[in-house]
């Protein structure tokens, strides 16, 4: 142990110390506050006793930075050769404990950067993510920290009712129950946007880049600077915050920093530069410059919004763009010459793409980065419509940036109001230790795009005539978002700056003229940026008719606004005074709730249909006090997934209130359980409180069974809705799918060849829409949709409520609700194999269009072309699923003979059918790779390119 007497030989280069979040759980309680993530300054000594079975007692305090950490691993290292010569070890023992305790996670590390620092595995107190490992394989790091009984001597700190509370506090990660697209709700609960944390130290090295642009379809993105939580005073601030016992001191201090935070926190302003264009699908055929070096002096961040970037099919079905890298390069060469940028994130959806960047000096500064996506096209896995969006905290202010493409057309604003709900009710951030964070749980957002509103004017002549003469208030007067914002119907709590600019939409290609096409477009501000928040400050809102690669010119607009920056002084002050007031409510007081209902009733459950109900929880104790819905014994999710509880955690002060809601929402991961009587509208919440008491709230209602969801061949023994059918015979029917009659009726003893439901939707469209422009392509109307599901389940309707484009989207939605898809889960990868052979699937419909008359019959002519894999393997299917494949595909078939007129084309309508007809089995879901989802597509397009003169 000759290492103990000269420490400071062992000191190497420094190891860099990797933050960690203070608490995961919390969640602020007030819309207008913001958690803060400041970490906790005390005594920066650590004192270490060291005992021998051959030397004396030693008793070393060290100053606790990177270089004692550095000694520890020598430390071990002594350890260990010394445990290789004599079987008895010696014991280490801290005088004070310095780890965080175990249930608080280090944040994995995106990139090639790996986690070697001591200190990181100190402060998570000796503990090893993956538990199956063996000592072996722990980092010596964290083996250090294990020995030294650092993990054993925290744990015997804490109190019995502790660990119990931590215990329950880890609940497994699950989606949230699906919602209709709402507009989110306001009420007395709202994450936290963004923790506030320390400024970081200047000559900390820019983490890792992430290069490649950003693209997802499912799923969430995250991202964490190494920078995150970092400031001068971070790691003696954190030992304090180790030494608390529970997790209710972590969240009560942070909730009371949020309440002082105007004490201790400064504005600084920055300059943003926020641009929007649609670029019609063109490629960039000139510099960049004037759009984006239209100010003398750099900004600090460009946000910058593409729309229609790539026009062509493979894009429109989320692969790759080749334009996306060509228009990123463009930008590059013309951010401001006067500094250099960094790219904080890029994503695209289709032709979405938004890209930010900030200056290489403000890189350290920007922290908790994440990008989501939201497609509004139809049944939402359509992205041709939608928005994109980044969202990040810049010092201590939390930014978000959404970029989207509303829906067309001058009379659909209601469309376009809709699909801005949608981005807002769905687009939600995932970050580790954060609640889900929605747009508007923001410091800033600035919202661009194009948002597709026109003018309230049909006359192009009219519009021109008063652009000319310089009318643009009167023009505006007319504006349908400025409409829309007025009646509160579509971004209420948004500004807009004046407009001082003409229209910027629409314009022959390369030039500057208006639209001079046949359908001669109405001059409209489509192109827009809004914004919300405090301290922003527009400086300039223009457009730049320099450019004319597009029908669309480019906008701008430079916007001042002022970022939260920590003052460390002031703030230790306020934080040791608010530690004092701590101490002593911790030592007199325990937390209490009161409900005002325990018990709810949610009557008539239906398929897709939302219901809420609410009750008041009140803080009647003298202490704040923590709350969550926990897991009960035996289930990993605190509720059934067709129940959601929002918040779902909080904090109360005393005397305070907060509303809760519970939300009822049958989706198609749920509906198919109801159906059958295998789950019902009952479950019962466990309401825990930290440090008290448990709060039992029941959940109970009727379900109205519906034919989305049900089996094919449950649904082709029915002749009657399924509303009208008992219950009973209903569970029984689902169980055994025996070939008998619903009704109880002899007169027929055969089931239908293909359920009802689908022959009136299919009926509906083969009649009605076969010529309706974008058919599959545009979203029905909520409204609509609904009703229509409520028609097939109570009735059997001579005709079908709603537009063309309803019902389109019902049939989809039917189809992506059946429990086991068209091509049934155990002949998947058959379909895969045989993928490749369209040629006899040609030959197949060849047969079946000169015995077009009677569908039904080509089942005995499919013996003809039994050599195709693909046939072969249709022929194979359950009766119902064969006959429901074969006559989808007829009637898909028909539509691309009108694709003149419905601007379908057989890609198209293959990549959106084989997503709904072949489905990979539960158990692969997470497995599909693009390659199989491509196979799929040419599975179905071997059955639709079948043609007469084959």
């Amino acid at each position: 142990l000759n290492v103990l007497a000269n420490p400071e030989e062992l000191v190497s280069s420094p190891v860099p110390q990797l933050s960690t979040p203070i608490n995961r759980h919390f969640q602020i309680v007030r819309e207008a506050e913001e958690a803060l993530l400041i970490d906790i300054s005390t005594s920066t000594s650590l004192r270490i006793r060291i005992r021998g079975e051959r030397i004396p007692e030693l008793l070393l305090e060290l100053q606790d930075d990177e270089r004692t950490q550095t000694f520890f691993q020598q430390v071990m290292k002594a350890k260990q050769q010394v445990e290789g010569k004599n079987s008895l070890p010696r014991k280490m023992e801290p005088v004070v404990p310095a780890p965080l305790k175990p249930t608080v996670p280090v944040p994995p590390q995106r990139g090639p950067v790996k986690p070697t620092s001591a200190s990181k595995n100190l402060v998570q107190g000796g503990t090893n993510s993956n538990t199956g490992k063996s000592r072996n394989s722990v980092d010596p790091p964290v083996s250090l920290a294990t020995d030294f009984g650092f993990e054993e001597n925290f744990n015997h700190a804490l109190k019995v009712e502790e660990k119990k509370n931590q215990q329950n506090r880890v609940v497994a990660q699950r989606e949230p129950p699906p919602i209709p697209p709402l507009p989110p709700r306001k009420g007395s609960y709202t994450p936290s946007a963004a923790p506030l944390a320390g400024p970081p130290p200047k000559d900390r090295p820019a983490p890792v880049q992430i290069g490649t642009p950003i693209r997802q379809e499912y799923g969430h993105m995250s991202e964490r600077s190494s920078s995150w939580s970092d400031s001068p005073t971070t790691h003696s601030m954190r030992q304090a915050m180790l030494s608390s016992q529970s997790g209710l001191r972590e969240g009560l201090l942070k909730y009371r920093l949020s309440k002082k935070e105007k004490e201790f926190v400064d504005i600084h302003n920055f300059r943003l530069f926020a641009g929007t264009w649609n670029v019609n699908g063109q490629s960039p055929d000139s510099s960049l410059d004037p759009w984006l070096c239209c100010d003398p002096d750099p900004p600090d961040v460009y946000a910058l919004g593409f729309q229609e970037l790539d026009l062509s099919t493979e894009a429109f079905f989320y692969m790759d763009s080749s334009k996306e890298q060509i228009w990123v390069d463009a930008v590059e060469r013309s951010l401001h010459p006067k500094a250099k940028y960094k790219r904080v994130r890029i994503i695209r959806l289709v032709g979405m793409m938004l890209v930010v960047f900030v200056k290489k000096e403000h890189r350290n500064h920007i922290r908790d980065v994440a990008a989501e996506s939201v497609g509004t096209g139809l049944m939402n896995k359509m992205g041709n419509k939608g928005g994109v969006a980044v969202r990040f905290v810049f010092h201590n202010t939390s930014f978000c940036i959404v970029n989207s493409h509303l829906a067309a057309h001058v009379e659909d604003f209601e469309r376009r109001n809709q699909d801005y709900k949608d981005i807002c009710a769905r687009m939600s951030f995932h970050l580790m230790e954060h609640p889900p964070l929605n747009i508007v749980k923001h410091d800033v957002v600035i919202w661009l795009g194009d948002l597709n509103y026109r003018l309230f004017l049909y006359e192009a002549a009219e519009v021109k005539k008063l652009i000319a003469d310089k009318e643009l208030r009167k023009l505006q007067e007319y504006d349908q978002l400025n409409i829309q914002r007025q009646t509160k119907r579509a971004f209420t709590d948004f500004m807009e700056g004046e407009i001082n600019f003409i229209p910027t939409y629409k314009y022959d290609a390369k030039s500057d003229r208006w639209d001079s096409s046949g359908k001669c477009r109405v001059p409209a501000w489509c192109d827009r940026v809004l914004w919300r928040g405090n301290d922003i400050k527009q400086l300039h809102y223009r457009s730049h008719m320099e450019l004319q690669t597009s029908d669309h010119k480019p906008v701008s607009t430079l916007f001042s606004i002022g970022v939260k920056m920590v003052n460390e002084q002031r703030y230790k002050k306020i934080f040791e005074e608010l530690v004092r007031d701590m101490d002593r409510m911790e030592n007199d007081f325990l937390p209490s709730l009161s409900l005002t209902h325990r018990e709810f009733t949610f009557e008539n459950v239906k398929f897709r249909q939302l219901q809420r109900q609410s009750f008041l929880i009140t803080n009647d104790g003298q202490v704040p006090c923590t709350f969550a819905f926990i897991p009960k014994l035996t289930d990993s999710q605190y509720c059934k997934p067709w129940l959601r509880a929002d918040p779902s955690e909080g904090l109360l002060d005393p005397n305070e209130t907060m509303e809760i809601s519970l939300e009822v929402y049958v989706s198609k991961d749920s509906v198919t359980l109801l159906n059958s009587g295998e789950d019902k509208i009952e479950d019962i919440l466990v309401l825990h409180l930290d440090r008290g008491k448990d709060y039992f709230i029941t959940v109970s209602g009727n379900y109205l069974p519906s034919c989305f969801g049900t089996s094919l061949e449950t649904l082709c023994r029915m002749k009657k809705p399924i509303r009208e059918v008992p219950i009973t015979k209903l569970i029984d029917l689902e169980k055994s799918r025996m070939s008998f009659l619903v009704d109880g009726t002899n007169t027929e003893d055969k089931p239908l060849k293909i359920p009802k439901e689908i022959w009136l939707l299919v009926n509906h469209l083969f009649t009605k829409a076969c010529q309706q422009e974008e058919l599959f392509q545009t979203p029905g109307l909520q409204d609509e949709l609904q009703s229509i599901i409520d028609c097939l389940d109570t009735s059997i309707p001579e005709s079908i409520p709603g537009c063309n484009h309803s019902v389109a989207e019902a049939l989809l939605i039917f189809l992506e609700a059946l429990p086991e898809p068209v091509v049934c889960y155990e002949l998947y990868q058959r379909c895969l194999e045989c993928s490749h052979d369209s040629r006899l699937c040609k030959q197949f419909f060849v047969l079946f269009q000169y015995n077009r008359g009677t569908l039904w019959e080509t089942e005995e002519i499919c013996g003809k072309v039994c050599s195709s894999p693909p046939v072969q393997l249709i022929s194979q299917l359950p009766r119902a699923h064969r006959n429901v494949f074969r006559y989808l595909m007829a009637f898909l078939r028909e539509l691309l003979k009108h694709s003149i007129d419905n601007n379908l084309t057989a890609n198209l309508l293959a990549t959106l059918f084989a997503s709904l007809l072949i489905r990979p089995p539960p158990n692969l879901t997470g497995r599909q790779t693009s390659n199989d989802r491509q196979r799929a597509n040419d599975f179905i397009l071997g059955f639709l390119m079948g043609s007469d003169e084959d």
